[in-house]
């Protein structure tokens, strides 16, 4: 296990959130393709920024977010001096946490959390199986105002179908463990083209789905400007789930090779 210590919260800022009881939370779900376009043809970060702040979610699940890469950013001429996740969140989510997850000689990525509430704690969980496949779950506690703690669990699952019943296991047991009557959402890349990860999840006590409960189907995300794989997932407890959206226009269609998922949560 990762631990990794988020920034200090100002007073001030706190005495402002806890002012008003917060019942209803907009989610937004991406993998950022690292900043590139399908096929690393182009460095599309800052469009992609543009495109993140336009939903004005109030939680923010990116998969896929560099932390440091030396050679791109002496290459391209607009690579912030930052890291993507930083850079992403800018002024408007206060708060933010990475859970690094492979590292090799020009940097490293992995996953992160923007949010408009404080982060009062978070810790990356290695759930690597085998291999050179590194993964993990960034699992977030949220201070929404009007509520004791608000869980964000922000997952990106192995390539390998037995690999990713393993992290399904582990994530499950982590959702066993935190309070049973706290809100949780569960979201990201869980590249489970066969479909069998629902399965799993779906004796996790409570937790649903929000496509599967809107349409009947989890929603169909790559590749992204002709989706037929349903890889992208927003699972949550103790909510009910609203207004889901598969952000499936321009510019979403050139910005990654998933299209994001957008949902209103009411706690």
């Amino acid at each position: 296990m990762n631990l990794d210590k988020t920034h200090p919260l100002d007073s001030s800022d706190l005495d402002a959130h806890m002012s008003t009881a917060v019942n209803t939370v907009r989610l937004l779900t991406v993998n950022t393709h690292k900043g590139f376009t399908a096929l690393n043809r182009r460095f599309i970060l800052p469009e992609l920024r543009e495109a993140v702040r336009a939903v004005s979610a109030d939680v923010v699940f990116l998969q896929e977010v560099l932390g440091t890469h030396e050679k791109h950013a002496l290459r391209f001429h607009d690579w912030p001096n930052m890291s993507q996740y930083e850079f992403l969140a800018d002024s408007i989510w206060t708060d933010f946490a990475y859970g690094r997850n492979a590292v090799y000689p020009d940097g490293d990525h992995g996953n992160a959390l923007l949010s408009k509430f404080p982060i009062t704690r978070y810790e990356n969980l290695d759930i690597s199986i085998a291999g050179p496949e590194r993964r993990g779950l960034l699992h977030s506690v949220l201070q929404v105002p009007g509520h004791d703690e608000f869980h964000a669990i922000c997952v990106h699952l192995g390539l390998r179908e037995a690999h990713r019943q393993q992290q399904l296991r582990l994530l499950c047991d982590l959702l066993d463990s935190l309070p049973a009557d706290a809100p949780v959402v569960v979201a990201g890349d869980f590249n489970d083209w066969r479909l069998k990860g629902a399965q799993v999840l779906d004796r996790c006590a409570g937790m649903h789905e929000v496509f599967a409960v809107a349409q009947g189907k989890v929603a169909k995300t790559f590749p992204a400007r002709w989706p037929v794989l349903r890889l992208d997932r927003i699972y949550v407890r103790n909510a009910t789930s609203h207004k889901a959206r598969i952000l499936g226009n321009k510019p979403w269609t050139h910005l990654s090779d998933h299209l994001p998922l957008a949902v209103e949560i009411h706690l």
